[in-house]
């Protein structure tokens, strides 16, 4: 019986690992499409559609998954192990994710689009930071060098990992004093949000199905509230296609795949997965829109792979 109890948890052991690979992999893969499918639901060269509106649709979807999950995993009624004290702290991580949502469209009016994609890797920096000091999580040089090595490789490739048969060889960025101050504040409220909601997932012992039911509840009204406070004048759904749905359900399947990466990992992992994302959008970016990769992108690409030989391959 031991012999084979052995080899069963063995089993067990190799699959979650693989399972857990293969949902590390699929974010990875939903990360760097995110951008070439937005540029799908473009209608002559313009969005057709509210961004508002799609956040509160992402929320939404989140929220009936979470629930789904919950009653096919947890039949049993939860009752007196749940109380407003389990759902209260998740109202904060939900403002600070709709804060930073409309923070990101203000930020274009002090900046160029250009300017704001190489900068806003500066949040990887703001997020490691806010983990060490507020989850009390030492990291070591070895571990930092790799971080820094993330920044650089999400700089290289924002700065020109991809360019167009006839686009210049040379960016300029273009940013104000009141750009830059908006951009700390970005990169200051993205890492608190993300470490800030790792810290209660990890702090309760519930479901991460409730868990997700909590966010995503206030999430949805939240968004709601900023859709109705934009007063857009066009209908909530105007402008909706097959890419849009897409785009909805993979935001949505990303969100509850990270919640499980903060739940049982970190957000160490987190800033990984966005930074692998690269080589996706890369490979799409070449394959759908005629785009030649550059030095820069063999630059981040050396960036990663040296990150994640420093901070996994030695432990």
């Amino acid at each position: 019986m031991g012999m084979f109890g052995n080899a069963a948890g063995s089993a067990n052991r190799l699959l979650r690992r693989g399972l857990w690979a293969l949902m590390l992999l699929l974010s990875v893969a939903i990360y760097g499409s995110h951008a070439p499918l937005l540029t799908h639901c473009k209608v002559d060269g313009v969005i057709p559609f509210s961004s508002a509106s799609v956040v509160v649709l992402v929320e939404l979807t989140k929220l009936l998954l979470s629930l789904l999950f919950l009653l096919a995993r947890h039949r049993e009624p939860l009752g007196s192990a749940v109380s407003w004290r389990h759902a209260a702290p998740f109202a904060l991580s939900a403002l600070l994710y709709a804060a930073n949502n409309n923070l990101v469209v203000h930020m274009q009016l002090f900046m160029d689009p250009s300017t704001f994609q190489v900068l806003s890797n500066l949040k990887i920096v703001s997020t490691a930071l806010l983990y060490s000091l507020l989850l009390r999580r030492s990291l070591g040089r070895r571990r930092w060098l790799a971080l820094l090595l993330l920044l650089a490789a999400g700089l290289s490739y924002s700065w020109g990992g991809l360019q167009g048969s006839g686009s210049p060889s040379e960016m300029h960025l273009h940013i104000t004093p009141v750009g830059l101050v908006l951009l700390c504040v970005y990169c200051l409220i993205s890492g608190l949000s993300a470490v800030y909601t790792e810290a209660i997932l990890k702090s309760q012992a519930l479901p991460l199905s409730l868990q997700n039911i909590f966010l995503y509840f206030f999430g949805v009204v939240l968004n709601l509230m900023g859709y109705l406070w934009s007063g857009n004048q066009g209908g909530f759904l105007e402008g909706f296609s097959s890419w849009l749905l897409l785009v909805v359900l993979s935001q949505a399947l990303n969100g509850l795949i990270m919640s499980v990466v903060m739940k049982h990992s970190s957000n160490i992992t987190r800033l990984f997965i966005i930074s692998c994302s690269i080589l996706v959008n890369a490979l799409l970016s070449v394959a759908f829109f005629n785009l030649q990769l550059t030095l820069l992108f063999f630059v981040a690409v050396t960036c990663i792979g040296l990150a994640v030989h420093l901070y996994y391959g030695v432990m």
